[in-house]
């Protein structure tokens, strides 16, 4: 009942509407409205109340929930279902947990705190509550597992695209999964997914991103190769907005993808938004360590290390690291 309340302030935003006119509308008591009133401003909506005037909406909070991001999305399957809380432990373990059970296919989990979030290869990812987005979006993608690694790529080029149209930054992409900006790590794209040999059961797309964290947010280790987006830009952007803009995009590329079997499209783009093109690298896994230079990037996604010998080695995406020679890519 509170949301369709809500739709109504925002119905007759900047004009007041009598607790009488609600009541008869949605057959609920006076009381019972003077009480959804007073939840909605617990959660910080901003409503002006006056005697025989009524209600009128001031101001909505920079929240991520659905009644928040609905009405910028503009999408067919990607976040029509939108599951929030205001806290959990991660998007992507709450994901795994109701995605055996079944799910709507673009199924989109947010959360304003994260109390365990996590980023490849099991490390922590710092979420403190209200000043990022954390995010997880459900698929049922009909692709072989070995082209999961695809839908990653496409995600980092709808959050780069979102945030140069909601700040006016210009992020790069460290391959495979991270979003940098003056080479300090702004956001990271956890893929996982539960497969069969020749078919995907479910993929699901962790997207985290440091939106209106101050530097003394994160731990002090992290302070030298960590940034946010207000670090960088030095004033707040409205989280909601880029929520729905980063659906948005991710749709549009995402059904592109599955049309064509094909990224060919998009590889163009994301070799623009490089931050390791051309670069001297050193890539390291559990089983290997290489030094050369990153020559291209394929259709399928796959980095070109060019190693000193002349020699093109290609680094597939999974459990790597690729770091710049004296650190994090600048």
């Amino acid at each position: 009942m509170k949301e369709k309340i809500l739709q109504e302030l925002k119905s007759n935003k900047g004009h007041y509407i009598s607790g009488e006119e609600i009541s008869g509308i949605l057959q609920i008591s006076r009381t019972a409205v003077w009480k959804y009133m007073n939840q909605l401003k617990d959660m910080g909506y901003v409503i002006e109340s006056q005697t025989k005037k009524g209600y009128r909406l001031i101001e909505s909070p920079d929240s991520l929930q659905p009644q928040e991001i609905k009405g910028n999305i503009n999408t067919e399957v990607i976040g029509q279902n939108l599951k929030f809380f205001d806290q959990v432990d991660s998007t992507n373990l709450y994901a795994k947990r109701i995605a055996e059970g079944g799910f709507l296919d673009g199924t989109v989990i947010m959360a304003e705190e994260q109390l365990n979030g996590r980023g490849r290869m099991g490390r922590n990812w710092v979420s403190p509550k209200g000043k990022g987005i954390w995010m997880t979006i459900m698929l049922k993608p009909k692709i072989k597992p070995a082209d999961a690694s695809k839908v990653t790529l496409l995600a980092a080029c709808a959050v780069c695209k979102a945030i140069e149209e909601v700040s006016g930054l210009s992020p790069r992409i460290k391959w495979p999964n991270d979003i940098v900006l003056n080479g300090k790590k702004l956001c990271g794209i956890l893929t996982e997914m539960n497969a069969e040999i020749d078919e995907i059961n479910y993929l699901i797309i962790g997207i985290g991103i440091n939106v209106n964290i101050d530097l003394e947010d994160f731990p002090q280790e992290l302070q030298s190769i960590a940034t946010s987006i207000k670090i960088e830009k030095g004033d707040r952007v409205v989280r909601k907005e880029l929520a729905a803009a980063i659906i948005n995009g991710f749709e549009s590329y995402y059904k592109g993808f599955m049309n064509t079997g094909s990224i060919k499209d998009y590889i163009n783009e994301y070799k623009e938004k490089s931050a390791v093109l051309g670069k001297e690298v050193k890539v390291t896994s559990s089983s290997m360590e290489l030094q050369g230079t990153i020559v291209d990037i394929s259709e399928e996604g796959q980095l070109q290390l060019k190693l000193h010998d002349g020699s093109i080695k290609e680094i597939i995406s999974g459990e790597v690291s690729v770091r710049g020679l004296t650190g994090y890519i600048s």
